[in-house]
């Protein structure tokens, strides 16, 4: 056995029933509570407007806050963030199961990324943009392909057997593995969700398209992982069974977890973009196409 099989394996030895807190998921999920409360409070009068638009007087944006759909979107990813990062999920994904933690990998990147992302108006985030180098990178990593090739590399490069043994072996780079899957999520999510008028939506031809797109990696890892005919992540087999899973019917549940709901929603967030496109195809006389309203806030 390598050392890090029986590092693996002396942590997974403690138990998950335990619900152990996590503190650094707890520390970060509360100093988002506290950047979102303190912007909320202070409102849209000291950020800056959009470029064009004057900052005060006649045509100013009016003092914002965010709406109630908005807070409860926000409190919302931030309930889920901490589920999926501590407490018995985190224990069970980080060391005894591959299926919890690819339940994991959803609710990071399918829910938790698309709630943070809605809850926050667009004047909130404006700020981040205020130096150039910023916004240039802010335009770049918010294309959809910027958001495809992150988002794809982070899915398929984290399931390489290499990768993701070396993450259950070493917390620090597990967490690493969350933050890359979490960070490439919300670019991923902007071309659908984004609030900034300088960093615009995809309209909902182009979100179709992205969506179907989005689904490929996904559908890959998960065909990977059903169809390997050999253990993937042997750290997982180390570990006290849960349940009554044997480690090669987990695995399998694992890629059916990844390919059925992961899959199927990006078939959806599509649906959904293409009955907003005939709606507003419906609405609007003829002439030339539109975006998507770009802000919510």
């Amino acid at each position: 056995m390598t050392p890090a099989l029986a590092q693996v394996q002396a942590v997974a030895d403690s138990g998950w029933t335990l619900a152990a807190i996590h503190p650094g998921a707890v520390v970060g999920v509360a100093a988002l509570a506290g950047w979102y409360l303190w912007h909320a409070h202070r409102g849209a009068a000291h950020t800056p407007a959009p470029v064009g638009v004057p900052a005060s007087g006649p045509g100013a944006p009016p003092r914002a806050t965010p709406t109630v759909p908005q807070r409860v979107s926000f409190a919302a990813g931030l309930l889920v963030l901490l589920a999926a990062l501590s407490g018995p999920l985190r224990d069970l994904g980080d060391r005894f199961l591959a299926s919890a933690h690819m339940l994991q990998l959803l609710l990071l990147a399918l829910v938790a990324a698309p709630l943070l992302l809605f809850g926050a108006p667009g004047w909130m985030l404006r700020p981040l943009l205020a130096r150039r180098p910023v916004a240039a990178m802010a335009r770049v990593l918010t294309r959809p392909a910027a958001g495809f090739v992150s988002f794809s590399g982070a899915m398929i490069g984290w399931h390489l057997p290499v990768l993701h043994n070396l993450a259950l072996a070493h917390p620090a780079v597990h967490a690493l593995q969350h933050l890359t899957i979490l960070g490439t999520a919300l670019l991923m999510w902007w071309p659908f969700l984004g609030s900034l008028e300088e960093l615009p939506r995809l309209a909902y031809p182009g979100q179709m398209l992205y969506s179907f797109l989005l689904s490929l990696p996904v559908t890959l890892v998960a065909m990977s992982i059903v169809r390997a005919e050999d253990l993937l992540y042997p750290a997982y087999a180390l570990a006290p069974r849960v349940w009554g899973l044997s480690p090669m019917t987990d695995q399998d549940v694992a890629g059916i977890i990844l390919g059925v709901p992961g899959v199927l929603f990006f078939y959806g967030v599509l649906s959904v973009a293409f009955f907003r496109w005939s709606q507003l195809q419906a609405d609007d006389p003829p002439g030339p196409p539109r975006a998507p309203s770009g802000a919510h806030g």
